[in-house]
């Protein structure tokens, strides 16, 4: 890991892009933490400058409560490399959901399978990186989307003590069964209103998840009308299970 920059924020945060190989990512830490604080791994579906404002109001808002927090950038997002396989996967996509036709199994496979064989081992390689810092302890926990990404990382990665995943993309069928596996307590977002989110599958995957603490929060709006009390929600959910 290579730090790049470095900018103290207006509210006692410290902000410092990094890269890990070609990956870029930033990494937020509460400045008056005095112990190793917790950390958060903030997904997003990809575009770091694109997602800036929300990731680095999340990351504040967690800085709060003592928690560092830390992003990267996807596979085939931002300035990384393209591939051409995703992008036809998401152009087939776009035009099944501008036609209001329903969303074939074959093209989210062929759009998230690859995206999470290939971001999960990165995000893993991060963590690995940020743990090794002195200013950054366990216990480890997950927020956001995608949450294929976020499900299969609470699958493999044994680090991470507690998820809350954004419902609010595609899942490939062939996870339901990984879901079965997931254990760490989680909290599920759900946007009623998102057209782009199949609700009912949203549903079914929070049914099929296999911890015992589990809790669905479902609005009524949009994929970008999260109400702002849900980040509150999220801070008490990872004090209980991070602190």
């Amino acid at each position: 890991m290579q730090f790049t920059s470095e900018r103290p924020l207006d509210d006692d945060v410290l902000e410092r892009e990094f890269t890990l190989g070609e990956i870029p990512g930033i990494l937020w830490t509460p400045a008056s933490v005095p112990a190793p604080a917790p950390l958060i791994l903030v997904g997003h579906p990809g575009g770091l400058r694109r997602m800036y404002p929300r990731l680095v109001a999340r990351a504040r808002h967690s800085a709060a409560e003592g928690f560092a927090s830390a992003t990267i950038e996807l596979p085939g997002a931002g300035d990384r490399p393209r591939s051409a396989a995703a992008e036809q996967a998401r152009a087939d996509l776009r035009r099944a959901l501008e036609a209001g036709e329903p969303v074939d199994d074959e093209i989210v496979d062929r759009l998230v399978l690859p995206l999470v064989d290939k971001a999960v081992p990165e995000w893993r390689s991060a963590l690995d990186a940020l743990l090794a810092l002195r200013e950054i302890g366990g216990p480890v926990g997950y927020s956001g989307g995608v949450i294929a990404i976020g499900l299969r990382l609470a699958v493999v990665e044994p680090r991470i003590s507690a998820a809350l995943l954004f419902a609010g993309s595609f899942v490939p069928r062939a996870m339901f069964e990984e879901a079965r596996q997931v254990t760490i307590p989680l909290q599920v977002l759900l946007q009623w209103d998102d057209d782009g989110n199949d609700r009912q599958m949203a549903l079914d995957l929070f049914d099929a998840f296999g911890s015992k603490e589990k809790t669905l929060h479902a609005n009524m709006g949009g994929h970008t009308g999260v109400p702002q009390f849900e980040g509150d929600a999220g801070n008490r959910f990872f004090v209980r299970h991070l602190t």
